[in-house]
């Protein structure tokens, strides 16, 4: 039974992205073998336990090979929501999604396949801005934000598998500390030049996770054939000031500049600059009583691994 277990087959979408590329090579550390889906054929390699296959969800293109002996997909495929969002390109982050979901669904219903489990990223972007409720996965307002827009669109479409009789897994993930992009380094970089501040008021709370337990959390739901929503963030979130302080701290840099106002950021990225502004404090109790051990439960521990 162990045996079968290592072998398993998973496809992933997006796996040449921040999240994907982590996930890709945790998976294959633990003898799975990864199959993954790519729009652009100078991306595919085909190697022994790890081979791409080109796919275009725009035009509704797939490779059926992708399908062979795989037992679970991992749906990470999405235009990235961190550059400018103009009308043409907020309308690109949501068909990245949803088309990439319904070619899928779609592609899975008509052909014979073995897929037992879907495991899809989604976000904390879904719950409303607040600054003192804690949300956990039951709660199921939806922000009335273009974000909130989005995350319920996607998270839609991903819930038809079960039409299938296929386990639908979400993650909802938080901000991602990472070492190779993301929006640690984005947070970083005036702060490594002496211009670091904080958004707005700075009480807005930030659910973040490093990398490493998120891609750890995708490993757990799939080893534990999980179903349903689960909030991919670390056990103690941080408000933005406490973290703008942390990271100039494990940098070693002062931080005297006054907040930074929303209306500059406004000018500055447009729409997008919510992000920044939005508070979601989230909760992770379900992973931690599934068990799910954290390696980097603590921010302190995550941005001296990350920054130094």
């Amino acid at each position: 039974m162990r045996k079968k277990e290592k072998k398993m087959t998973v496809l992933i979408t997006g796996a040449t992205g921040l999240v994907g590329q982590e996930l890709v090579s945790l998976l294959l550390q633990n003898g799975f073998t990864v199959h993954y889906l790519s729009t652009s054929k100078s991306k595919l390699v085909s190697q022994n336990n790890y081979k791409g296959f080109y796919w275009n969800p725009k035009t509704s293109e797939i490779d059926l090979n992708a399908l062979t002996d795989v037992e679970v997909i991992v749906h990470l495929a999405g235009a990235s929501v961190a550059k400018k969002w103009t009308s043409s390109y907020k309308e690109e982050i949501i068909e990245s999604r949803v088309l990439s979901t319904r070619l899928l669904y779609k592609t899975l219903q008509k052909n014979s396949h073995q897929v037992k489990q879907i495991v899809s990223a989604s976000a904390i972007g879904i719950y409303p801005n607040d600054l003192s409720y804690i949300y956990h996965e039951t709660d199921n307002k939806v922000d009335n934000s273009f974000l909130g827009n989005v995350v319920k669109q996607w998270e839609e479409e991903v819930n038809q598998f079960e039409k299938l009789h296929i386990k639908v897994a979400k993650i909802r993930i938080g901000i991602v500390l990472a070492k190779n992009g993301g929006a640690l380094q984005e947070m970083a970089k005036p702060i490594k030049i002496g211009v670091g501040a904080a958004f707005g008021s700075g009480e807005q709370y930030q659910s973040w996770i490093h990398i490493q337990d998120l891609v750890g959390i995708f490993q757990f739901v799939i080893q534990n054939q999980l179903s349903g929503v689960f909030n991919g963030v670390a056990p103690y979130p941080v408000t933005n000031a406490e973290l703008t302080k942390a990271i100039a701290k494990t940098l070693g840099k002062p931080l005297f500049l006054p907040n930074i106002p929303q209306f500059v950021m406004k000018i500055m990225l447009g729409e997008m600059h919510q992000i920044l502004f939005s508070s979601q404090h989230v909760s992770c109790r379900k992973l931690l009583d599934l068990k799910y051990q954290f390696k980097f439960a603590s921010l302190d521990k995550a941005l001296n691994d990350l920054l130094k």
